[in-house]
């Protein structure tokens, strides 16, 4: 293929219609903004069945104008599942809340003093655990008043799809190393506690339980070696992935904030990084997390 010429993508059909509310997408591959529903509100065995498929399929999903309280949010979030605990709830540290208050909400909070921005980098959230969150769910409250702040998303079945044959079943027979103290110690420079921060092993490509996607599983956030290579190997090969995953554009799709937005994102198949590029100024989010008993399977 010539370089710039256009990557033959797997787009999502554009004929599936929704009975119980609108849909509007963002890239033909992934991404789509949610219209003409409440998230405040009792939702329909019509509604919940139609919300699933179209997040299964769209992979990110924005609400906007949306008036919600953390039960609202959560109750949201449990229609996809169990809500999750973050390894570092109960720490002190700028971005994240204490467990005194509510155990399942993460702070995302940037201010003028702020050291570093939560999400700055490729990643998917908190894959170090054997059971990984299966998907987000991030309610905007403060948006910078200059504008800025977005988010970009990033396909990783797309990401497996686009690369060559001879890579793809090399890849498939890997597995890598998921380290919780490459974020929370080496760039946050957080102890420890006593128990350790989780440090786990996944495929380095994994099957989607419900879709059945092929999806590269590694992430610049977590992702520190991969199994029985050697380390010049290993970091090779990881470096070649990572420019694959933020140096192609096609893979991505950007979310602008506005207040009372939420958007949920499946963290089994797509990346994340925000974007500050709004200092001094504030930006102000929660987000809860969905676990399942789930560990990555590797792709057949």
């Amino acid at each position: 293929m010539l370089e710039g010429s256009p990557k033959k993508i797997s787009y999502i059909s554009q004929k599936k219609l929704f009975k119980s509310f609108e849909l509007k997408s963002i890239t033909p591959h992934m991404g789509a903004e949610i219209c003409g529903i409440d998230l405040s509100k009792k939702f329909s065995k019509l509604q919940k069945k139609e919300l699933l498929s179209a997040f299964l399929n769209w992979k990110v999903l924005i609400f906007r104008n949306q008036n919600l309280d953390r039960t609202n949010q959560k109750d949201f979030a449990k229609l996809f599942g169990d809500l999750h605990i973050h390894p570092m709830q109960d720490s002190d540290i700028e971005g994240y809340h204490s467990k005194k208050d509510d155990p399942n909400i993460v702070i995302v909070q940037t201010k003028k003093n702020s050291k570093y921005i939560g999400g700055d980098g490729w990643h998917a959230d908190v894959t170090c655990e054997l059971y990984p969150p299966i998907a987000s769910v991030l309610y905007m409250i403060t948006v910078p008043e200059i504008g800025g702040g977005d988010t970009l998303f990033c396909n990783m079945a797309l990401a497996y799809e686009l690369l060559s044959n001879p890579i793809k079943l090399f890849l498939k027979k890997l597995s890598a190393v998921h380290d919780g103290n490459l974020p929370y110690v080496g760039s946050y420079n957080y102890a420890p506690p006593e128990q350790g921060f989780p440090k786990t092993n996944h495929p380095v490509v994994i099957s989607h339980p419900s879709t059945k996607e092929n999806i590269l599983y590694v992430n610049s956030g977590f992702t520190t070696k991969i199994n029985k290579l050697s380390k010049n190997e290993s970091t090779s090969i990881l470096n070649m992935l990572f420019k694959h995953i933020y140096g192609t554009p096609e893979l991505t799709c950007r979310v602008s904030w506005e207040e009372k937005s939420l958007v949920i994102w499946d963290n089994r198949c797509t990346q994340h990084r925000a974007i500050w590029d709004y200092y001094p100024h504030t930006r102000y989010a929660e987000r809860v997390s969905i676990v399942s008993n789930e560990i990555p399977s590797r792709a057949k």
